[in-house]
């Protein structure tokens, strides 16, 4: 499950932390909105502040970009701790980005009510995993500007890291009433629920089986709100996993809307990537129910060598549970 940030324009940009990236976690989230190249008609009527601010924000860009590549190139190349450019690349991506943060710094200081930068500053240290130092910039952005939604979501999503999370169930209200058709808001509280049930008992005074409503209550109003996005359907159906009986054994409790989840994140997968990772998971919640026949029918859609293995463990387990609930005659 990923948390969302957004910039003041609205949009979901990734995360990445730079020690998480390079051993493979699944750690990023949307992609940045791409800063639009003005023609030299509109540079010249830019307000100076506003160009300075645009430029910035490309330099941001660029560097970023050019580290995801060469996180993606040492993630590809599978040669361990012991590869000279993996234990080279901290220091590289360190050096690459200093001048950014160097330039963030002298335009805070030229321009220190700026909210825009004070948000795009906090997503870069984030960004770069110094979420205690992105703090002060996030609160100075509500404080400048109390009626923007984005910095009261990235204001919640540090509460929800680093606590306390009962704040950053309060931030995500603020930044839901002021923007309530923004799905990434809702996105973003409910995976912060789900994932801190404890504190959202306590908060709300409600029982567990009523935290998990809550959080997919929250779900489906920004997957109305936002129905193409595969992340967030993922998201949902991956919810189901953590929704167990109270009784031993203890068991998926709701796996029929699991199905109908990943049936419905199958339907807007982008891609045959993405597809065959649901068909995967199909065929765990049809195992869990018994229904082996049509587990194994989904696993016979999985072709794709990144799911091999994980395809291999799951139809082992299928076919020792065929011999269990099977009868021998019927095998025969």
């Amino acid at each position: 499950m990923m948390i969302k940030f957004v910039t003041t324009w609205g949009d979901p940009i990734k995360v990445w932390a730079m020690c998480v990236c390079l051993i493979g976690s699944s750690g990023a989230v949307a992609q940045q909105e791409p800063v639009s190249r003005a023609t030299s008609e509109d540079v010249e009527a830019e307000d100076p502040v506003a160009r300075a601010y645009r430029q910035l924000l490309e330099l941001d860009d660029a560097a970023l970009t050019e580290v995801d590549e060469w996180i993606r190139k040492a993630n590809q190349t599978q040669d361990g701790v012991n590869d000279p450019s993996l234990i080279n690349l901290p220091a590289k991506i360190e050096q690459r980005l200093k001048p950014v943060r160097k330039a963030y710094d002298e335009f805070i200081e030229k321009h220190p009510e700026h909210v825009g930068v004070r948000l795009a500053y906090a997503s870069f240290l984030t960004d770069r995993g110094d979420e205690l130092a992105a703090v002060p910039h996030l609160t100075k952005a509500t404080e400048l500007d109390p009626d923007n939604p984005a910095a009261w979501n990235n204001l919640g999503n540090h509460y929800g890291h680093m606590g306390p999370v009962k704040k950053a169930f309060e931030c995500y209200q603020k930044a839901i009433q002021l923007n309530p058709d923004a799905a990434v808001y809702y996105h973003n509280y409910g995976t912060t629920v789900y994932l801190f049930r404890k504190d959202a008992k306590e908060h709300f005074s409600i029982s567990e089986e009523e935290v998990f409503d809550k959080a997919l209550e929250l779900y489906a109003v920004a997957l109305k709100k936002d129905p193409n996005n595969f992340d967030l359907a993922e998201d949902i159906a991956q919810t189901y996993y953590g929704i167990r009986t109270q009784t031993p054994p203890r068991k998926m409790a709701r796996p029929k809307e699991a199905l109908e989840a990943w049936d419905y994140a199958l339907k807007i997968a982008p891609g045959e990537n993405e597809k065959q990772g649901v068909y995967i998971h199909q065929a765990r919640i049809l195992l869990g129910l018994d229904q082996v026949a049509e587990a194994r029918q989904a696993l016979d859609k999985v072709n794709l060598p990144v799911y091999q293995g994980l395809k291999e463990r799951i139809l082992g387990n299928v076919n020792e549970r065929t011999d269990e609930i099977l009868p021998p005659a019927v095998l025969r």
